[in-house]
């Protein structure tokens, strides 16, 4: 490589190195926005939780563990009790029939 080719090489990553410094002095600095609030969990969720995690660590089917899965489920899928999992002929819909246990 030639001598011209390699001061060009420089001359241009130098002008590139002080475009990027000036546009960074040139900005203005912004406030890092506010972290989110965490709003306080309401006692049922927060005993729900604690049960989804118990049941998190269990091996062996469990009717409790069984029953904070599916009212989680609802919650998830902000289901009335049963009604939207059933169709009005009494068949299931898809999407319950898919749900995952």
């Amino acid at each position: 490589m030639s001598r011209t080719v390699k001061i060009a090489g420089v001359a241009a990553l130098a002008g590139l190195m002080m475009t990027v410094a000036i546009v960074a002095a040139v900005q203005p600095d912004e406030p890092a926005p506010p972290p989110p609030f965490a709003l306080p969990a309401e006692a049922g969720q927060d005993r729900l939780a604690r049960e989804l995690d118990r049941c998190a660590t269990l091996t062996m089917p469990d009717s409790g563990c069984e029953a904070a899965w599916a009212e989680n489920r609802r919650r998830f899928f902000s289901q009335d009790e049963g009604a939207a999992a059933t169709k009005h002929d009494g068949s299931m819909s898809p999407s319950a029939e898919g749900a995952a246990p």
